[in-house]
């Protein structure tokens, strides 16, 4: 039992890149994919934090007494990959209410609907 608690993160970061995953694989809804791929992100922030943190290690700050440090370098990874994510995110869902605007839907099956549509009542109109 302690041994699955030791390990209780990463499992988290299993789970949450599954959902991430089928969220975006599975479903049609622009918005809904663009929400997968933040858990799916946040998933690998989890993991990049875990893997910096060392048992017993302290901050890298030269003290006496302290020989095990935990390295800060993910945490600064992570910190600027939350901003690009943000941004990302920010670019991602002004495309889905653009497309909104211009097709009626954010469903990735209804958005090639309307071309055939008005392709084949243009070859209908061509042919008589």
């Amino acid at each position: 039992m302690s041994t699955i608690l030791s390990f209780f993160n990463y499992w988290v970061v299993v789970a949450l890149m599954m959902i991430g995953f089928y969220c975006v694989i599975a479903r049609g809804n622009m918005v809904k994919k663009i929400m997968g791929l933040n858990l799916f992100q946040t998933s690998v922030f989890i993991l990049f934090v875990t893997s910096g943190k060392v048992s017993g290690g302290s901050t890298p700050i030269l003290r006496e007494g302290v020989e095990i440090y935990s390295n800060p370098l993910p945490h600064v990874i992570v910190l600027t990959a939350i901003v690009v994510g943000v941004a990302i995110t920010s670019v991602g869902l002004a495309l889905a209410v653009r497309i909104q605007e211009a097709y009626g839907t954010i469903e990735d099956d209804h958005l090639g609907d309307d071309d055939d549509d008005e392709r084949l009542a243009l070859e209908d109109r061509q042919r008589r």
